[in-house]
């Protein structure tokens, strides 16, 4: 999803060439396939948004997977791309590196100051490693590698498992299938009380491209050596119930929301302090109702492909 969103941004840039592959055409854990790739392609920056991901089902279930797949992704390529003599690299993270019951919003000094989230813990701490070997590339090597912990995200390209997904593709995809149904009830997991943010992937994708393009020294102003990361997000939230509120009137779903309060809620609040990306220049434009509207549209155009997933 974040990938494609910002190679379609690239494409729209003069002389930008995008080198790519696929999933079948390289196995990112391997690291004699990313070695062999770095170092027959001259290339000038990374963006490393290649991660496995989920939602609260997918993190409890698979929780091995999730820490050893992205460990193995990061240290391979972090490491051959500085092996093959690239200066710039963006490493995408995830807002859930923050402790569980970090002071909200979270600013970035939040990071390790706490226990964090139980049902992903091991996905923030292959994230936290790779914030950290970023940092100690650039401490030792004398490279630019960056990284930027996005909020929640959604938009197109989006999994839309239902039970393996994020918040937003699953309860889309629930919504949708319901109204289809003539369901007069749409079941949403926890209380509805959490709050979370939504960031559209358009929006991470502009940010991403302007984080990595800013000149050294600007950015450098703004970051600590050992806090180097930078939250991107809205500034905004919402709970669960307005997100399922929302979602019910763009889906056009007319039955009732009910709450399954047996399953988890995960952490209270999940609010990014995103002043440290703002003073740099960059803000999102894409509201949650719109964002959801494009989203949806998105849904519909591949509805038949999606519903073998």
């Amino acid at each position: 999803m974040v990938g494609s969103a910002i190679a379609r941004q690239l494409q729209t840039q003069p002389g930008v060439e995008i080198i790519a592959r696929t999933r079948d055409e390289l196995d990112l854990t391997d690291q004699v396939s990313v070695r062999e790739f770095f170092q027959s392609e001259k290339i000038d920056q990374v963006y490393l948004a290649a991660a496995k991901v989920g939602g609260i089902h997918a993190n409890n279930a698979y929780p091995a997977e999730f820490i050893y797949e992205n460990l193995m992704m990061e240290c391979n390529i972090i490491h051959q791309a500085y092996a093959a003599g690239v200066q710039q690299l963006l490493f995408l993270g995830s807002s859930c590196i923050y402790p569980k019951l970090a002071q909200q919003p979270m600013v970035e000094s939040e990071l390790l100051n706490g226990h964090l989230e139980p049902t992903n813990e091991p996905y923030a701490i292959a994230k936290i490693a790779g914030i950290k070997l970023c940092e100690s590339y650039n401490r030792q090597y004398g490279v630019d590698y960056r990284s930027v912990m996005p909020t929640n995200l959604y938009g197109e390209n989006d999994n839309f498992h239902p039970e393996n997904s994020h918040v937003i593709p699953a309860m889309m995809r629930r919504f949708h299938e319901a109204k289809l149904r003539g369901d007069k009830e749409v079941v949403v997991w926890g209380t509805g009380n959490p709050m979370r943010e939504f960031l559209h992937v358009d929006d991470m994708a502009a940010a991403c491209i302007h984080v990595m393009n800013l000149d050294q020294s600007i950015y450098t102003q703004h970051v600590e050596p050992m806090m180097s990361h930078i939250n991107v997000g809205t500034g905004l939230d919402c709970t669960i119930l307005e997100l399922a509120e929302t979602m019910k009137r763009v889906v056009g779903f007319d039955g009732e929301i009910v709450f399954d309060t047996a399953k988890p809620d995960g952490t209270p609040r999940k609010l990014l302090d995103v002043s440290r990306l703002e003073s740099l220049g960059w803000k999102a434009s894409i509201t949650l109702s719109d964002g959801l509207a494009s989203t949806y549209a998105w849904f519909l155009e591949h509805a038949a492909a999606l519903r073998s997933v």
